[in-house]
């Protein structure tokens, strides 16, 4: 699970999606008692071992373009073929990108001083100096800092800019410190709850051809302080890999079902290349693999046919279902039912957040039809200690499906995120600490997963797709019934 550039993106253009005023009905309600009793931690846990393994047998990761991910590849289709699924490994090429040598942003004048950085994914290279120019700061939030050309009126070549997270891409803060004359360009979070919390973020696609750097709103503040009172000279190293590699999408069709009425079932399947990624998104693997299984072992007779789908390249920026949703032929297009989507389901310091579907709670909805999906998690959650809403935020493998309109929903049990007090307070663990202290990190081991978590998520996903496989109505809102239900709007939103 990446952060992306934009967090509304392209599939959140207005117009785009509907927003039904009314409560969503309930599908009808299947009997998934089985299922939920044959998927156990056990098994999960079981999966999320072998994937340890593979990292442990492969530089410590299994990320996209290596050969950790083409043994997880491996390993997900033979359980898949095994089970009795039609599998396919759908082959496409990325730009594969790797960080060589530590990134540094050193203060050379007037003091020394080093700060913690990283690149933004997709940074150009090089190794450059430059005086700081602070770009188009704002004290209240959120900002605009470098979105517009002019906001670069009098910047002299040959600087470094500094920039703030704000209401545009980073792409496009970094294209107009570029044309600007920048040699470089750094960008201070904001936004976040922890001051300390690392940018972590892409421009999206290779392009950049100057180095793109991240900073922590607290080591930004002081950069500011320092540059606004004099000139800072700055010192900025990245030294990246950038080449075009071939990964896969595994997907695994039940025998049984409507192809006309496809519900698709995912889960990210590579790690980031600093850690296994067992959390993330190990625990998804291995709970849509486990269902997947256990369906097939109690001969589940499905009325739509269910794709389960593992995705690469998504910490790259949701490459593999992008591709997946862009090669859909029209006829294919139309006959794609729902996406169930589940990444993180075994966070330490866990939430069971549940996507928002109608947009009651959050500022963006999904496309008719989300409504309803998202009640029939919150609906099997309510009686096990309840859920939270969370939005669909761009974060995850539903983003491509929701940009065409295609129905999603999904479960999350949060990342880097800090657990509030009424969080810890009804699902317990500990107020003021991230969700997931080893996101993205070597840390994110089988050491790293909550089994509560999945044992509550994990039948919360079952149920979800059985009943999904399963259903008779569908679970389209039919406000023309409704008189009550009002007037379809179109969500709007940016962010980044």
């Amino acid at each position: 699970m990446r952060r992306p550039a934009v967090l509304s993106v392209a599939l959140l253009a207005a117009g785009s999606l509907v927003v039904p005023a009314a409560p969503a009905a309930a599908v009808d309600e299947v009997d998934t008692t089985r299922l939920t009793g044959a998927v156990t931690v056990d098994g999960i846990v079981g999966h999320l071992r072998v994937l340890q393994r593979i990292a442990n047998e492969n530089d410590g990761n299994r990320a996209s373009g290596t050969p950790g991910y083409e043994a997880s590849a491996r390993y997900v289709q033979e359980r898949l073929l095994r089970a009795g699924y039609d599998v396919e490994l759908q082959e496409f090429t990325f730009p594969y990108y790797e960080e060589l040598t530590p990134t540094s942003l050193a203060q050379t004048s007037p003091e020394a001083a080093d700060y913690e950085t990283r690149p933004l994914t997709f940074s150009g290279n090089g190794q450059v100096e430059g005086t700081a120019r602070v770009v188009d700061f704002a004290d209240e939030l959120p900002s605009t800092s470098g979105c517009e050309a002019g906001d670069f009126a009098g910047f002299p070549a040959g600087a470094v800019a500094v920039l703030q997270r704000g209401t545009c891409s980073f792409a496009v803060k970094a294209a107009n410190a570029e044309d600007a004359g920048a040699v470089a360009a750094v960008v201070v979070n904001a936004g976040v709850e922890d001051p300390e919390e690392l940018l972590n973020g892409t421009l999206g696609a290779p392009g950049t051809g100057i180095p793109v750097v991240g900073l922590s709103a607290a080591a930004g503040a002081a950069l500011v302080a320092a540059a606004t009172a004099g000139d800072v000279e700055l010192a900025v190293n990245v030294d990246t890999l950038l080449e075009d590699r071939t990964t896969w999408n595994v997907l695994a069709d039940s025998p049984t079902g409507a192809a006309s009425r496809t519900v698709v079932v995912g889960a990210h399947l590579d790690s980031t290349l600093e850690g296994p990624g067992i959390n993330d998104n190990g625990t998804g693997v291995a709970a849509v693999l486990e269902i997947a299984e256990q369906m097939a072992e109690l001969g589940v007779q499905n009325r739509q046919r269910v794709r389960f789908a593992f995705w690469g390249a998504e910490e790259l920026g949701l490459l593999g279902s992008e591709h997946y949703v862009a090669q859909l032929s029209d006829r294919e297009l139309r006959a794609t039912y729902a996406t169930l989507n589940f990444d993180m389901l075994g966070s330490p310091n866990w939430v069971p957040f549940v996507y928002d579907g109608d947009g009651s709670d959050t500022p963006l909805a999904g496309p008719p039809g989300s409504a309803r999906i998202e009640r029939l998690f919150t609906d099997f959650l309510e009686p096990r200690g309840g859920s939270v809403p969370t939005d669909f935020d761009g974060r995850s493998d539903y983003g491509p499906f929701i940009a065409v309109g295609i129905p999603a929903g999904g479960l999350f049990s949060g990342a880097e995120g800090v657990k509030t007090e009424e969080e810890a307070e009804r699902f317990g663990g500990t107020a003021g600490e991230a969700y997931d202290s080893c996101y993205h990190t070597p840390c994110d081991d089988t050491g790293n997963v909550s089994t509560a978590a999945l044992a509550v998520l994990g039948d919360a996903a079952a149920h979800a797709t059985m009943t999904m496989a399963r259903t008779k109505k569908g679970f389209f809102e039919d406000l023309s019934r409704n008189p009550a239900a009002g007037a379809l709007e179109a969500p709007t939103g940016n962010a980044a």
